[in-house]
């Protein structure tokens, strides 16, 4: 039986586990964190992660998808919450289309057990990687728990230990690695609404709910619990930041000014304010992914992005979907196959990076703008009359179109939509504008 050894029983870890079990392989998998499964997920700095289309095709392929559907909760559009307590909602696509929120770690949990199950499948927590002998494919280990070194020699090696892998970090010393990690200026903290007394939800769970409020702004995905998971995107530094809220009662103060309908929602916010860390927000790029076809970075290792196009796992998971279907292609040569995946992979990784920059603007700055409100309702228009027009995002959330081809669309439509709000009168007319027919159709007819 062949051997693949796995760094990393994360999302992508333990997906890709799966795959390899599926192969035929003896999969060894190590960890740095205790097992989950006796200790519990450790939350406190977890985003609750949006299921889509990428991550669907990903589980499905796997073979686990029934299981994954127990865990998800569907929802089909956004409510916005202004200041005044107002809402308003926007679907994310056209009926029956929705994205999923998903529990992080009982996501992680469900991975764990569907793969130890395997009887080729084996998992070594509090093993934390220290360094990686690139010329004989050594990993050196320490066990936390005992201090004992060990040693581990594997003909295939794939790296999952996220945005600081230890792996990544050997591949940088190597002659012509690129690297590039940039920060964003605001972190996040997560924080919660719990469920009324009856377990019921305090607010429309069919949602993702967000508060934009310029350059900043608070989101909440609904948990099967009846609470929701929030998550608050605040600059560190500045007038208003995380740097100012250092007691009880600037918190209050603050929720009280910019989100006051949610102060009796959340009556542990300060607790969580304080108890819970606040994390910051990276978006890493790197080449060439893998070395010399018999070690591969996969998922946030090679591709960590920002999480406000909720593509960070579904990117992950459709590494794993996207390298499985090269095996069959390549007749398993991964000395073939590995580097070919990083070369074709590498573009999709950078325009979701870049992609889901852009989509906090969005969701921050112009999901409560009059014209931005407007470019959506004549997308939907037009994605309705004329199936050759697909919005950006239902392309990155709904299908599994390359992402470097819906970055393309993107900026094909941004410059679109430019011209056609320009265009007189648009506001009142655009649902029957024959100008905006004709602009449609130098563009896309």
């Amino acid at each position: 039986m062949q051997k693949a050894t796995i760094i990393g029983a994360g999302l992508v870890g333990s997906l890709w586990a799966v795959f390899l079990a599926r192969r035929g392989y003896q999969v060894t998998v190590y960890e740095r964190r205790p097992d989950m499964r006796a200790k519990g997920y450790i939350g406190g700095r977890s985003i609750n992660l949006a299921m889509s289309e990428r991550g669907w095709a990903a589980v499905e392929k796997a073979g686990i998808r029934p299981l994954i559907e127990k865990v998800a909760i569907p929802m089909p559009g956004r409510m916005m919450h202004a200041v005044s307590g107002e809402t308003s909602y926007q679907p994310y696509g056209k009926e029956g289309q929705a994205i999923y929120s998903v529990s992080r770690g009982g996501l992680n949990l469900e991975l764990l057990r569907i793969a130890s199950e395997f009887p080729n499948v084996a998992f070594h927590f509090e093993h934390k990687c220290s360094d990686v002998d690139l010329n004989s494919n050594t990993l050196f280990f320490e066990n936390t728990a005992t201090g004992e070194q060990v040693q581990v020699e594997s003909d295939l090696i794939f790296a999952t230990d996220g945005a600081f892998s230890a792996v990544r970090y050997a591949l940088q010393r190597t002659d012509r690695f690129d690297y590039r990690q940039t920060y964003l200026e605001h972190g996040y903290k997560e924080l919660t609404i719990p469920p009324l007394p009856d377990g019921s939800h305090r607010m429309p769970p069919e949602a993702l709910h967000i508060w934009p409020r310029g350059n900043f702004m608070m989101i909440a995905l609904p948990n099967a619990d009846g609470s929701f998971t929030c998550t608050l995107f605040l600059p560190f530094e500045g007038e208003t930041s995380f740097e100012h809220l250092t007691s009880a009662e600037a918190v209050t103060d603050f929720f009280r000014r910019y989100f006051p309908d949610t102060l009796a929602l959340m009556p542990t916010l300060t607790t969580d304010f304080f108890t819970n860390p606040t994390s910051s927000l990276i978006t890493l790029q790197c080449q060439p992914w893998q070395w010399q076809g018999r070690i591969l970075l996969l998922g946030d290792s090679a591709h960590a992005i920002v999480p406000f196009y909720g593509q960070g796992m579904n990117a992950g998971f459709e590494d794993c979907t996207i390298l499985d279907a090269m095996y069959e292609q390549y007749n398993g040569d991964w000395s073939r196959m590995i580097p070919d995946f990083a070369r074709q992979r590498k573009p999709d990784g950078d325009a979701i990076a870049e992609l889901a920059l852009r989509n906090f603007i969005e969701m921050r700055d112009l999901v409560g703008d009059p014209r931005f409100l407007l470019r959506k309702k004549i997308a939907a228009h037009l994605h309705e009359k004329y199936p050759q027009f697909v919005p950006s995002y239902t392309l990155v959330t709904f299908t599994n179109t390359p992402y470097h081809q819906a970055l393309q669309e993107d900026e094909r439509q941004n410059n679109f939509f430019k011209a056609v709000l320009d265009l007189p009168g648009i506001e009142e007319n655009w649902a029957h504008s024959p100008a905006l027919e004709q602009l449609f159709m130098e563009w896309y007819g």
